[in-house]
């Protein structure tokens, strides 16, 4: 075999190479719009129903998985790779594969779970699995949570499923916890009068249930008081850091002793 057949095997090898990439190439381009396209349309088909936004986004991820495999599995074929022989491999690998990915398995059918039994949905405030935030997306195995400082957090869908879930969000208003010190020497009706008139003028406090604010225990110094305004979830942080102020405003104007601690000392004459 001269060098002129073998440049020209050569440039035909790659020439056939060359057009089978480019060729896959060209597929998975326009294999990857399909998907979009048609994702796309089935969520806008979707939101015509009015179909809940954390259905909504697991079935728009389910669709892209799904037709993503068949676009490797079609370029896989594009290249001569029996795909029936493929799929008998995978089939054939199935119990490794069910025993390597035994927890993506978990976080995909905990997430079916969480989506059917619906404890929370897109939007929701919710502590769970270590993380609290609100929930941005459910997804195939994995839950998008935003936390209160902003830090996009994804949580495994097994384990929101396997623990406790707090959804601030169901309920109409939530509590704010807060403590506050008084003297012994004030009068506790005078400074909880005070107090729950003061909280009544913040904003987004709710006036049904009216605010808590009673002796919750006591300190050597005076009397510990339990203040709780309610709101809704949404402007929790406003009323916590509100009546905080309003806490300083009421006992710091002068209006009521402040808490000091007092020691007694006695001086013991030594025996004659």
């Amino acid at each position: 075999m001269n060098l002129d057949n073998i440049v020209r095997i050569a440039e035909t090898t790659l020439t056939g190479v060359g057009l089978r990439v480019l060729g896959a190439i060209v597929l998975y381009i326009v294999g990857r719009w399909l998907i979009t396209f048609a994702v796309g349309l089935v969520q806008k088909g979707l939101t015509r129903q009015k179909l809940e936004p954390t259905l909504l986004r697991f079935i728009g991820n389910t669709i892209s998985v799904v037709l993503n495999i068949t676009l490797v599995l079609a370029i896989l074929g594009y290249f001569g790779v029996q795909t029936t022989s493929f799929a008998a491999l995978l089939a054939g690998a199935g119990l490794a594969i069910g025993s390597a990915w035994g927890g993506l398995l978990a976080n995909f059918a905990a997430g079916i779970f969480l989506v059917v039994l619906r404890p929370f949905k897109v939007g929701d405030f919710i502590s769970a699995g270590g993380t609290t935030g609100t929930v941005e997306e459910v997804g195939l195995f994995v839950t998008t949570i935003d936390t209160p400082d902003n830090v996009r957090t994804f949580v495994g869908n097994n384990k929101l499923f396997s623990d406790n879930i707090q959804n601030f969000s169901t309920n109409s208003y939530r509590r704010v916890d807060l403590t506050a010190q008084i003297s012994g020497a004030a009068d506790p009706k005078q400074v909880i009068a005070a107090l729950k008139a003061r909280i009544r003028q913040i904003p987004n406090v709710v006036a049904k249930p009216e605010p808590d604010v009673v002796i919750g225990t006591f300190t050597a110094v005076g009397p510990v008081l339990s203040i709780r305004p309610y709101t809704n979830n949404d402007f929790y942080w406003q009323v916590y850091f509100d009546t905080n102020l309003a806490i300083r405003e009421v006992l710091g104007d002068g209006a009521f002793p402040a808490p000091m601690p007092v020691f007694g000392i006695q001086q013991i004459e030594p025996k004659a």
